[in-house]
């Protein structure tokens, strides 16, 4: 089995930054494409950024320019560092991995429990 821990979500005021981490760990052969979703109070779960093992990327409109994701695939670890947050950035942040635990085994989908991001003044 495969476990995502992510951390580094809290309390920031708008216009500030912050950086989220998520770590995979269990057994695992190797690691596909890592993302964060987001969802919002009320709202369905979306697609906030992705990255392939190779570093290519993918960003929602409502955060391109402001978000970067990143990875340190010697740690299956990806990042997500956020700049001028706004209100509208408050969500419960979930990381998403693609993971195999043995070289024949297929790629499996896995979530984390999700680190809370609060925007206020």
């Amino acid at each position: 089995q495969v476990q995502l821990v992510e951390s580094g979500g809290g309390l920031v005021q708008p216009g500030g930054s912050l950086i989220l981490s998520c770590a995979a760990s269990g057994t695992i052969f190797s690691v596909g494409a890592m993302g964060w979703f987001r969802q919002p109070p009320g709202k369905q779960r979306e697609l906030v950024a992705q990255i392939t093992e190779i570093g290519h990327t993918i960003y929602a409109d409502p955060v391109k320019g402001r978000f970067t994701i990143s990875r340190d695939n010697a740690k299956n670890t990806v990042y997500l560092q956020m700049n001028s947050l706004k209100s509208e950035d408050t969500a419960v942040y979930l990381c998403n991995a693609e993971a195999k635990w043995v070289v024949s085994s297929p790629y499996t989908n896995y979530w984390g429990q999700g680190t809370q991001v609060t925007v206020s003044s």
